[in-house]
């Protein structure tokens, strides 16, 4: 049977160069899954694949969107399960696959593949522009009561200081004209090949280590001239993420630089630990070093 590997794992773990050596084992593209390296316009604070990366090894999933553009982790789910059946079949690059490699910390885009997303409707773009113009004018604190009035069950579990959250979810209940609870079933979908999931990690302190120098490097390689280019777009939820929500407080003087960086590697240090209690829920995950890539590469061969 058909086997998909999801090489999963925290930010600053080594996913990159350990993934492209695993695929190159598995003459298999990367398909990605990470919800911000899709974006063109931010390469540097997503630590996109390299274009010298992605010329040794295909990726899927990388630079394919623009900022401004609305996509989901529902999308996700419809667009990487069409690649993966091409993909398995043939169909897509003239080669049947018998082992593809998945490989992201986007917990959401992962669930996605492997168990799949509660069918939420398509919601109008009216609908969104018009929620996009009240965040922006009456702010999250209106659209959190609204919420709450129209569905209370969601309103009492939802991260109410996350404006993504709130809006997709006020988005569903005035598209439908019902609560966003009553779409979500959470069952999981059965898929047509065998799901493998591997996941790296290593000591805590060697993580903090790892990370504190990536965003110095970040900074080094143009960060803050990237989040320049992008802060006339600050309002749009794509951007409201770590590297550069911190700068942008930087742009508008809240915050001195050197202030701004320490806060980037707090909160990456923070997301790290969120996406290891995440994983960490999954008994289905074979836990590895990245630097052990000889016992990877000898579980890939025993379960496939």
């Amino acid at each position: 049977m058909k086997t998909l590997f999801v090489v999963l794992g925290p930010t600053g773990v080594g996913k990159t160069e350990l993934c492209l050596s695993i695929a190159r084992y598995l003459h298999s593209p990367i398909i990605n899954a990470d919800s911000r390296q899709i974006f063109k316009e931010i390469p540097i604070g997503t630590a996109a694949p390299t274009a010298e990366q992605q010329q040794s090894v295909r990726h899927y999933f990388v630079g394919n969107h623009s900022l401004q553009d609305y996509y989901s982790a529902s999308m996700y789910e419809q667009d990487a399960m069409k690649l993966i059946t091409r993909l398995f079949s043939g169909e897509e690059g003239g080669c049947a696959h018998d082992r593809l490699l998945l490989s992201g910390g986007s917990m959401m885009y992962i669930d996605a593949v492997c168990n799949g997303i509660d069918d939420i409707p398509t919601v109008p773009e009216d609908i969104r522009e018009n929620l996009k113009r009240r965040l922006a004018d009456e702010g999250l604190p209106a659209l959190v009561e609204q919420l709450r009035q129209l569905d209370p069950v969601h309103w009492a579990i939802v991260d109410r200081n996350n404006p993504r959250r709130v809006v997709h979810a006020l988005e569903i209940c005035l598209a439908t004209g019902k609560t966003y609870t009553s779409f979500r079933t959470h069952q999981k979908k059965q898929r047509p090949f065998n799901i493998v999931k591997i996941g790296l990690n290593r000591p805590r302190e060697e993580l903090y280590e790892r990370i504190n120098a990536r965003v110095l490097k970040m900074i080094d390689k143009g960060l803050e001239q990237e989040a320049r280019t992008v802060f006339p777009l600050r309002h749009l939820n794509s951007l409201n993420t770590v590297g550069y929500k911190e700068l942008f407080a930087y742009f508008d003087g809240r915050i001195p630089k050197e202030e701004a960086i320490r806060q980037i590697q707090s909160n990456t240090r923070q997301y790290m630990r969120k996406q290891l209690t995440w994983f960490k829920k999954d008994d289905a995950i074979q836990w590895f070093s990245p630097d052990n890539i000889e016992d990877i590469l000898k579980y890939i061969d025993s379960v496939s």
